[in-house]
């Protein structure tokens, strides 16, 4: 009986992956748990196993194949694998995957799972023909409400070109549905156009996973989550010496804290002492967490990953700094877990290394908040009447303001710096 095996959604928000490798051919002979490919999403590259035994009579994806959908199948075995029904490879690093909110997703033919995620000019109307339009052609049809799938082409391969949008006539073009049938998207198509680009005027780099998730994300929260930020400044003089002490007693031991773990911790414990703060917003009510899981921004190549300190509040600085170098290290070699990347409640994104004085984040949904840290910086400063030298930090909270009030934020960012600039509070 034949067995397909289709792409596996290796996180809750995973749409599309990459299959990196394969580590089967036609004709070999697999039993469950053997490891029988490599999937690249946009945060890591995972080991996926067989959950079947048989003999791989195809594999309907090649290697290295970009923007493969979720539940498209992959190969097939021969074997009793229970008959027909499709069945998703596991990923070997996750076998207890977070969870989240489902997703339904058709299955996708095998020629559709190994085309790019990205075609040049080529598009599929729903339930239509297939077109062919330039970028150019594409942008003046719907700025002149002319339908492409009534043209003839009469470019290259029937290709839809300027000249056939500007002879067609204007009006009635066809809107396609947004998806699940819903509101159409505010977010414009963002194309090149030929008369302010030249095309060899510029290379155009394909996005990769990173990116192209990113900048959904993003572009959602930003339009979607009503935010607002809130800035105060931080005097970290006495935090800074507390690190050097920290680090001469722990030197023994190779332990090296960073001003940003001392950051996560205290941010960890303010969230703690204002539980209001330490929430998400969610359809069914305010989802207040109870223990402090927090993001840690770290850049990699093409874009950036929040790796999560799950309760933080908890954790002592040298725990924290050696999870942190562990998770950041893993994360720029593409190596962390879905459950790691997954499930924080709290973001802090530090620039203050790159000289940043100031600047404010976009939420990381469904965190409540995100705390955007700048550059430690000798600044002249008043105290009794006087002008004094102190190092100051400027920090920026954006909330949302769905679930976390102006008051809110104020409370919780005074606990912070009570935290930051008297570092010995956090051990009561």
């Amino acid at each position: 009986m034949t067995t397909s095996i289709t792409m596996p959604a290796l996180s809750p928000t995973m749409e599309e992956g990459n299959l990196a490798k394969w580590h089967v051919k036609v004709g070999d002979k697999v039993k469950p748990g053997d490891i029988i490919a490599e999937i690249e999403t946009d945060k890591a590259t995972m080991e996926v196993e067989a959950v079947d035994e048989g003999t791989v009579t195809k594999l309907l994806v090649e290697e290295g194949a970009q923007g493969v959908k979720v539940n498209a199948v992959i190969a097939e075995l021969d074997g009793d694998g229970g008959g027909a029904t499709p069945k998703p490879a596991v990923p070997k690093a996750e076998a207890k995957p977070d969870p989240g909110p489902p997703a339904s997703r058709p299955a996708a033919s095998p020629q559709a799972a190994s085309a790019p995620a990205v075609a040049k000019d080529a598009g599929q109307a729903p339930g239509g023909p297939r077109l062919r339009a330039s970028p150019l052609a594409k942008r003046l049809a719907k700025q002149e409400g002319v339908d492409l799938l009534a043209l003839k082409g009469s470019g290259p391969h029937g290709r839809i070109i300027k000249a056939d949008v500007l002879k067609a006539p204007k009006g009635g073009a066809k809107q396609a549905p947004a998806a699940g049938g819903g509101v159409t998207s505010l977010i414009e198509p963002a194309l090149l156009d030929d008369r302010v680009y030249a095309p060899e005027s510029y290379e155009l780099i394909p996005l990769d996973g990173v990116r192209k998730v990113t900048a959904r994300r993003l572009t959602q929260s930003f339009m979607q989550v009503p935010h607002f930020p809130l800035t105060i400044d931080l005097e970290i003089d006495h935090l800074l010496s507390a690190r050097v002490r920290i680090n001469e007693a722990a030197a023994a031991s190779g332990t090296k804290v960073s001003v940003n773990d001392m950051l996560i911790k205290a941010s960890a414990m303010a969230l703690m002492a204002h539980p209001d703060a330490n929430a998400s917003y969610t359809d069914r009510g305010v989802a207040q967490h109870k223990s402090a899981h927090v993001s840690v921004a770290v850049a990699i190549p093409g874009g950036l990953i929040t790796p999560v300190v799950r309760d933080a509040q908890s954790k002592g600085l040298a725990q924290i700094a050696a999870e942190m170098k562990d998770l950041a290290a893993r994360a720029r070699d593409k190596k962390l877990k879905p459950q790691e990347y997954m499930g924080g409640t709290f973001s802090i994104s530090n620039l203050g290394m790159m000289g940043i004085r100031q600047f404010a984040s976009i939420l990381n949904p469904p965190e409540g908040m995100i705390l955007s840290v700048g550059a430690g910086e000798k600044r002249a400063v008043a105290k009794s009447d006087k002008v004094e030298i102190a190092t100051m930090m400027t920090v920026t909270l954006t909330c949302d303001h769905r679930v976390v009030d102006g008051a809110t934020g104020a409370r919780w960012l005074a606990t912070f710096k009570q935290f930051v600039e008297t570092p010995e509070a956090m051990l009561l």
